[in-house]
């Protein structure tokens, strides 16, 4: 069977066909990777662009699987769509106004394209943190202005985590369920997550995917008192703000150009060279405080477009972690560009690696979980 893959993001789409045997999915060999098309721009046609990708594939497909960013408290695992499940995702776009509407134009999409009888199934960025320790879950507010309202930290990126962590134990069999591991997204969003066993302790995103690292326009933490300041100051919403935080600040809005940073590394203005030090001194920070909720580390996974291509931050991050076992290779870090790599020093007690992050492969495992396709 074939089974369709729509991982969208806020201005952008990965389509991807796997071929599928049911009967050994589980236990056997993974899916084979049919095709695959990433679609960029604010003003994507998703149904131009589902009917496009399905017109190069030799059949149609039985199963789709969507990548949702916010499934809220409601999922916290992959779901059936169905009308009432929609509704439950749409009710989630106040939470997530960048990403879930995005999310259910195209899940509308390939149910009009694909037709009755085809299976559609909800992969949650989300899920893979629901079970946070209620002390990294919540923040410092009573809970008639937190959790009654649904204001808590939800944590995103899971797919890419998760998918990180699988990876990981594959790579290090020795260490049961993965040990203690650091995982590291850094793409246009980055963010960070603290595992043990696999169990989530804590991840730098929150309510929103705002929070944590500096990113490729977003700023990351902040003083929640910035917000009302620069509302009297500009003479702007509180939206408008936040829609500044999330769009013209990070890389971009520290450097004043293209948040890329291999060219912000060559370019090497003062601006440039400042942008990169937050970047990696803020992912540094967080670094230090994973150590502390994990008691020490078993390893560190770098994912990611950034992560996995751009040797210099992997080894600013690392820089001066010594003391906990942490040292890279630097010939090692230096080869690994967009390829699986062991990069740490071969007497540092602590592996660091470099993975390939596939979310694509993790929807169907997902799908296949809850869709009765056999």
């Amino acid at each position: 069977m074939i089974l369709l893959t729509v991982n969208t993001g806020s201005t952008s789409v990965k389509l991807a066909a796997f071929a599928v045997d049911v009967a050994t999915a589980q236990a056997g060999p993974p899916p084979r990777r049919l095709a695959a098309q990433h679609l960029t721009g604010p003003e994507l046609d998703p149904l131009g662009g589902i009917r496009g990708f399905l017109g190069r594939l030799d059949g149609a497909p039985s199963a789709v699987v969507h990548r949702v960013v916010h499934g809220g408290t409601r999922f916290t695992g992959p779901a059936l769509i169905d009308d009432s499940a929609r509704s439950q995702i749409a009710a989630l776009s106040e939470l997530a106004p960048l990403h879930n509407p995005v999310a259910l134009r195209w899940i509308d999409a390939a149910r009009m394209v694909c037709g009755a009888g085809v299976t559609h199934v909800a992969a949650f960025d989300t899920s893979f943190f629901a079970s946070l320790p209620r002390v990294a879950a919540e923040y410092g507010l009573p809970p008639d202005l937190g959790v009654e309202l649904g204001v808590r930290r939800y944590g995103f990126h899971g797919l890419a985590h998760e998918a990180m962590w699988q990876r990981w134990c594959e790579l290090e069999p020795h260490l049961a369920g993965g040990g203690k591991l650091i995982t590291v997204q850094l793409g246009g969003g980055c963010s960070m997550a603290a595992l043990e066993r696999g169990r989530p302790l804590d991840t730098s995103m929150g309510f929103s995917p705002l929070e944590g690292l500096l990113m490729a326009t977003r700023s990351g933490d902040i003083d929640a008192a910035v917000v009302p300041y620069l509302e009297r100051r500009l003479g702007v919403s509180a939206d408008r703000v936040v829609e500044m935080l999330n769009e013209r600040c990070g890389l971009a809005g520290v450097a004043g150009s293209p948040a890329d940073p291999q060219a912000l590394l060559d370019e090497g203005s003062e601006r440039a060279k400042l942008a990169i030090e937050l970047y990696c001194y803020r992912a540094r920070k967080y670094l230090g405080a994973y150590l502390a909720v994990l008691g020490g580390c078993d390893g560190i996974s770098f994912g990611g477009g950034v992560g996995e291509h751009v040797a210099p931050v992997r080894s600013k991050i690392l820089s001066g972690l010594e003391w906990a076992g942490i040292k890279l290779d630097e010939d090692a870090n230096r080869a690994a560009r967009g390829q699986e790599s062991r990069i740490s020093a071969p007497e540092a007690p602590v592996s660091i690696r470099v993975i390939s992050v596939d979310e694509e492969l993790l929807m169907v495992r997902a799908a296949l979980t809850v869709a009765k396709l056999a």
